[in-house]
């Protein structure tokens, strides 16, 4: 789920936004806001093998911060893969437009949203093998693009005489730091978007047949999945294609390829792409809908969104999602220009805000250990305090550079009306145990047997 999420319109739409701003520094960009996501997901992680529940940084938010931080971080996470998931119609509507300049995208987008609904309304093991099967085939389509950028930057197939592929293409326009300082900057937004939706490896820890090692293995692969599938992508890109000709009018992976010229490969890509997309929307529907499912068990969401269909889906919070996204029918209709890099900001900053969540819920979780002399955690983050802190600096970071770039702005702004309304309706609605701390089970070591009755404090 979380490759299905995480590997998406971020990279494969969006990075042309980030390329535009940052120039070659963007691979920097990427190196340093997947390590900062590392250091998230080893906290998510650490946090997961202690207290393995679906639905996890929600729950330990509760339980380490207080109720209302359980409660906003559940919200703000559907909140998050709602964005996402426009984001990601908008981006399919997009790359249809590579085949039917003609057709209307809200026409497109319209098509997907019905068919995601339904595919999510069916059995669990049907979304399932269909969500494996369109992640791996995006996967497997990176894989071959880097072999086959490889190839051509080697032999150059497929270009000009005249062109040099290699490292003189890619700084061939002002250097590394083609756009300076601030454009590096710039594309933090597109940057951290892209990485949206890898937090979803927590959601479901209560559901591994063996936590400790299931969560462990799936989060130290974080580092590796970066490299691979964004650095060296976006590296072999603009090895063979100038950067500064990227247009963002669709994929910068089926421009560079139509560009060359290679038969059919852009047609392939294209299709690849739109697998892609129709599987992050898959898995952004799939995850606000697990989150809301657990805020409605815990009294923290109407009881409605926990009911479930004779298919044994929580079919509420899917019909809810798909009516949101009905919302970006809308606003592709109305702006169909500005609307992704609006959509990719304020998903940032949920983005962002729910990592943050997830960092200070394991801080106050390291801080609750040493003081009550726990066992220590069998999957810890690496150089802790340090990196916790850093990780926690840089996310703050993140969200002040949301207010002063004149594009994202926006998303500062609904950001803090969001947190806003969510404080009113929990101040409004939540009654009984919305307002009580969650109670997790602490299964480290031989603490399991202890845990869950000291669990409330």
């Amino acid at each position: 789920m979380a490759l299905g999420s995480a590997i998406g319109t971020g990279l494969f739409y969006g990075s042309a936004s980030a390329i535009q701003s940052a120039g070659p520094s963007v691979l920097l960009a990427y190196m340093i806001g997947g390590a900062a996501v590392f250091l998230v997901m080893r906290a998510l992680g650490e946090m997961a093998v202690r207290h393995p529940v679906t639905g996890s940084f929600g729950h330990y938010a509760s339980r380490y911060l207080g109720p209302f931080a359980g409660f906003i971080t559940g919200w703000t996470f559907a909140f998050e893969m709602a964005i996402v998931a426009i984001a990601d119609v908008t981006a399919f509507g997009i790359y249809m437009g590579f085949w039917f300049e003609d057709v209307p995208r809200w026409i497109w987008i319209l098509a997907v949203i019905l068919l995601i609904a339904a595919l999510n309304l069916m059995r669990v093991k049907v979304f399932g093998e269909t969500e494996f099967w369109l992640s791996l085939i995006k996967v497997a389509a990176i894989i071959a693009m880097i072999v086959g950028g490889a190839a051509i930057v080697v032999f150059g197939f497929g270009l000009p005489d005249a062109a040099n592929p290699g490292l003189d293409t890619m700084l061939g326009s002002g250097g590394f730091f083609a756009n300076g300082f601030w454009g590096l900057l710039a594309s933090f937004s597109i940057v951290m978007f892209a990485f949206g939706g890898i937090e979803t490896i927590g959601i479901t820890a209560g559901e591994a047949d063996n936590p400790k090692k299931a969560i462990p293995a799936a989060v130290n692969t974080v580092p590796v999945r970066i490299l691979l599938f964004y650095v060296c992508a976006l590296g072999i890109l603009m090895m063979i294609f100038p950067w500064q000709d990227i247009n963002g009018e669709t994929s910068p992976f089926v421009q560079i390829f139509d560009t060359l010229g290679i038969p059919a490969a852009a047609h392939i890509l294209n299709a690849v792409v739109i697998t892609a997309a129709i599987s992050a929307i898959n898995s952004d529907i799939f995850g606000a809908g697990r989150v809301l499912y657990g805020l409605a068990q815990e009294g923290q969401a109407p009881a409605s969104f926990a009911r479930i269909s004779r298919n044994g889906v929580p079919w509420m919070t899917v019909a809810t999602m798909a009516v949101v996204l009905l919302v970006g029918v809308v606003l592709n209709a109305l702006l169909p220009e500005s609307l992704f890099t609006i959509i990719a900001s304020i998903a940032t900053f949920a983005t962002v805000w729910v990592w943050l969540m997830i960092l200070l819920s394991h801080i106050a979780m390291k801080r609750e250990i040493k003081r009550r002399n726990l066992p220590a955690s069998e999957f810890g983050v690496p150089f802790w305090p340090a990196a916790s802190y850093a990780a926690l600096a840089f996310m703050v970071f993140i969200v002040v550079l949301l207010g002063i770039m004149p594009d994202t702005r926006v998303a500062l702004i609904v950001g803090a009306v969001w947190i806003v309304l969510l404080f009113a309706a929990y101040r409004l609605w939540v009654r009984g145990d919305g307002l009580v701390r969650a109670e997790l089970a602490d299964e480290t070591g031989d603490a399991g047997a202890h845990g869950a009755a000291e669990s409330r404090v």
